[in-house]
């Protein structure tokens, strides 16, 4: 059985995904990193106010 990684690396591309935007455009990360480079960064509870 292959060995799962939960955990990416510094500079492992991250897979190319599709997200809703506020204004009901989907968005996608090849579609954006064809403009430049991109920088993902995730928050926990970033706008929960906690």
């Amino acid at each position: 059985m292959p060995e799962q990684r939960t955990t990416p690396d510094v500079g492992d591309r991250a897979p190319d995904f599709r997200l809703r935007h506020t204004f009901e455009a989907d968005v996608g990360l090849a579609d954006t990193l064809a403009r430049g480079p991109v920088v993902l960064a995730f928050y926990v509870f970033d706008f929960g106010g906690y």
